[in-house]
């Protein structure tokens, strides 16, 4: 081998082989997560238990204000008549209940 071919930039190899195997094995793990995701997405079914509410009726405060609600969310306490609802509670002592359907009172 003579000064020339010593000295002479030769061209790399690039790795053909090996760069195709990393892209096939990335799109082939790409699939298999995206299925494995879609089947425990749609394998997860969360049924929250049916609370029975009872009939409709409209309590009608003293000072005038109606409350549009059901009969078992309304509780009686200590003499006292309180509306439980999921995020807070109303005082509804000295109103009256009567048993409407509501889109005819709206």
């Amino acid at each position: 081998m003579n000064r020339v071919e010593l000295y002479q930039q030769k061209p790399k190899p690039t790795p053909r082989k090996g760069l195709l195997l990393f892209l096939m094995t990335c799109m082939i793990l790409a699939a298999g997560l995206t299925i494995l995701g879609y089947y425990y997405q749609n394998s997860i079914k969360i049924d929250a238990p049916s609370e029975e509410l009872g009939e409709k009726v409209v309590i009608d405060l003293p000072n005038g204000h109606k409350v549009y609600t059901y009969e078992n969310l309304i509780v009686e306490k200590d003499g006292k008549m309180y509306y439980k609802g999921d995020l807070n509670t109303m005082d509804l002592t000295g109103g009256t209940i009567s048993y409407e359907n509501w889109k005819d009172t709206k």
